[in-house]
């Protein structure tokens, strides 16, 4: 009983935290969940998880939704995913986590220092980003920081950033969970849990989003930079 309760806070702060900022429900649920429950559970579970939140974020933001913002992301990321998977079996995986997570502390820190204005990026830039993300995903199940980056350096607003990510996380999300299912890895016990999750992680997420409408577009693109930066540190920090 104990050990449900730890499970469902901290799916409530993963729901929390993906719906006030877009993104990081993965970040949250999978430290904090290895602490109690076995990893070969928490995997499945926090992908599932992030899933369903995505999801609730999604229909909150469909309004808003381009699929022509998505599709180059997604396309793109198809061939990284099978680089990724190569460069898995290849390279130490250490020296390429210091990188990533360096190179996300010092893109963050310039960024939410730096007075220059923000342009915007070109369109064309979403299938190098998206290739990035396909290769994290494929090598470390981390398809999202290089996205991130991207929708980051847009000048969309932070309606049209956030429904971006949740379009990208729940097509990638349902091909993780396809896999994982396949791989035998979504047991019984991973299913009972999330079922008994899902009423936590739909308030975490509402509660979330609730704060999200009260943030300005600037602060919010603050937030991303910051948990950008978070990520980068606790990337560099796990290995």
């Amino acid at each position: 009983m104990q050990t449900y309760l730890w499970v469902c806070l901290i799916l409530f702060l993963a729901g929390f935290t993906q719906g006030m900022s877009g993104f990081g429900a993965v970040l949250v649920s999978i430290p904090l969940l290895s602490l109690i429950l076995d990893i070969k559970v928490v995997i499945p579970l926090a992908a599932l998880a992030a899933e369903v939140i995505t999801l609730i974020v999604l229909v909150q933001l469909r309004h808003h939704l381009e699929w022509k913002k998505i599709c180059p992301l997604i396309i793109s990321s198809i061939p990284g995913i099978a680089a990724g998977v190569y460069f898995l079996k290849k390279v130490d995986q250490s020296i390429i986590h210091i990188i990533l997570g360096t190179t996300l502390i010092i893109y963050s820190m310039y960024s939410l220092f730096s007075k220059r204005p923000l342009k915007g990026i070109r369109a064309g830039w979403a299938y190098f980003f998206g290739f990035l993300g396909g290769c994290m995903g494929g090598a470390f199940s981390a398809s999202g920081p290089p996205v991130i980056v991207y929708t980051s350096l847009s000048s969309w607003s932070k309606d049209q950033i956030k429904v971006t990510l949740q379009g990208y996380f729940i097509l990638s999300g349902f091909f993780v969970i396809a896999g994982q299912a396949t791989g035998g890895l979504t047991t019984v016990e991973v299913l009972r849990l999330f079922a008994a999750s899902i009423p936590v992680l739909a308030l975490g997420t509402y509660v979330g989003s609730f704060f999200y409408g009260m943030i300005p577009e600037t602060g919010y693109r603050r937030i991303i930079l910051i948990m950008l930066a978070v990520l980068g540190l606790f990337m560099a920090i796990r290995t």
